[in-house]
């Protein structure tokens, strides 16, 4: 089974106006809401693809209650730990001139609400992939995803880690399966400026040496770059299309990864996939249909380079 953690999900409440004007009031011609959070997200693509997954991590209030409803609705198993206060967030997501965003902060998490958590990550076996997305809430101490793959360890689940900065350079120790950070984050992580493909490899490489098995890194309109941990390295192009949306592309990419990988057992082909369900949510209004995966997949083509 994959499962999913999203530790603070939202309510994503997506606007569309001509223009904002600060200080007075402003009508919206179209609107949206949708359940958001970056592991939710991995689990819709991977549903949208054929793969059953559990969507865990922490709700609460009303707002909570739609997350799950949400997610019933579109035939997603979950497994949400329910906190006793606050709400789940709401994320108001403005598009007009430019887009703005405004998130919610989201409720406190107590130690035994966490310890639940910690409860259904036992459960884990070594055929499981666990996907930890996105980042940690204030209420928690920041090296939580070290200390959920330091206790998963032993279950030799593979475990997937989309996280920035010190949440992810401090889980390489504990050798995730894969890690997927972008060009630009790779420039955060090690304050370097890059230049072309070779300086991603280089990059990419270290990341693989720090402990990483295999290497994902998005590059938005130049595709995606692949290192595995035979030491292969993979490059896809982007498709043509118009980007609609970027909300959920990297999330999109990581869950097509996941599903190439488990119906060849092929890094090329997971990569591929991978690339066509990023594309297919940039240029959806919201995250991709599986119609719209399909077709771009005839698109994405798979270079092969030596390091």
């Amino acid at each position: 089974m994959i499962y999913t953690v999203t530790l603070n999900p939202s309510i994503d409440y997506v606007i569309n106006l001509d223009h904002l004007n600060n200080g007075s009031v402003n009508r919206v011609y179209e609107e949206n809401v949708y359940p958001g959070g970056k592991g939710i997200n991995v689990s819709r693509i991977l549903k949208t693809l054929g793969h059953d997954n559990i969507a865990t991590g922490f709700v609460s209030g009303f707002t909570g209650d739609f997350i799950i409803n949400s997610l019933n609705e579109l035939d997603i198993k979950s497994d949400f730990i329910k906190l006793e206060s606050g709400f789940t967030r709401i994320n108001v997501k403005i598009k007009s001139d430019e887009e703005t965003e405004i998130n919610g902060q989201g409720p406190h998490i107590s130690e035994d609400k966490l310890n639940e958590l910690f409860n259904k990550l036992d459960e884990l076996r070594e055929d499981d992939i666990l996907i930890l997305a996105g980042s940690i809430p204030s209420t928690l101490n920041e090296n939580l995803y070290e200390v959920i793959m330091d206790k998963v360890k032993e279950s030799k689940a593979k475990v997937v880690v989309d996280a920035t900065k010190k949440l992810l350079l401090n889980v390489l120790k504990y050798n995730p399966f894969l890690i997927k950070p972008n060009n630009h984050e790779l420039e955060e992580i090690f304050n370097v400026r890059i230049h072309n493909e070779e300086d991603i490899i280089t990059y990419a490489n270290k990341l693989k040496d720090m402990g990483a098995k295999n290497v994902l890194v998005s590059r938005g309109k130049d595709g995606a770059l692949l290192v595995t941990e035979d030491n292969k390295v993979y490059v896809s192009n982007v498709p043509k299309g118009n980007v609609i949306n970027s909300v959920g592309a990297g999330d999109s990419m990581v869950a097509g990864f996941v599903c190439g990988y488990l119906n060849t057992n092929s890094y090329e082909e997971a990569l591929k996939l991978g690339a066509a369900s990023g594309s297919a949510t940039a240029f959806s209004s919201d995250l991709a249909k599986r119609e719209l995966i399909y077709k771009l997949i005839d698109h994405i083509s798979i270079e092969r380079k030596e390091i």
